[in-house]
């Protein structure tokens, strides 16, 4: 997961839906909540919780550039993957006004096609993340 200003975060979970909800709409204090992480950038599924968690650990021992090498191996616009999964609750100032739960699962996410508006060249550069030459 990850901010608008560049702060990553990663984590495991066995309820993907339920722990990004918690980061969103800041449920539980601590260093997501201080530093605004609530958009997904990149998830990988585990059909056991020992590898989940080796995965954790081998993710967390990584330097800041690999890890921004694989976010954008699959999300090379840093858009935030769980945008649509809780169109009835306001994030970050936005209000939205649906009343219903969609039924929208991660791996249904539409195709990447163009660069999030939030994330400013300046907050990029200033992370070392290279511009997309993609239109």
């Amino acid at each position: 997961m990850g901010s608008l200003s560049g702060t990553l975060y990663i984590g495991m979970t066995g309820n993907l839906h339920k722990r990004v909800f918690e980061h969103k709409f800041h449920r539980i204090e601590g260093f997501t909540d201080k530093y605004q992480v609530e958009r997904l950038l990149y998830w990988e599924p585990f059909d056991g919780v020992q590898k989940a968690i080796n995965r954790e650990k081998q993710l967390k021992g990584w330097r800041r550039s690999k890890k921004i090498a694989l976010i954008e191996s699959l999300n090379p616009h840093w858009l935030d993957l769980a945008r649509e999964w809780f169109p009835w609750m306001k994030s970050s100032g936005e209000s939205i006004g649906h009343s219903s739960m969609p039924d929208k699962k991660a791996s249904s996410v539409e195709p990447l096609t163009k660069c999030h508006p939030e994330r400013s060249n300046s907050v990029r550069e200033a992370n070392g993340i290279a511009e997309s030459k993609d239109p």
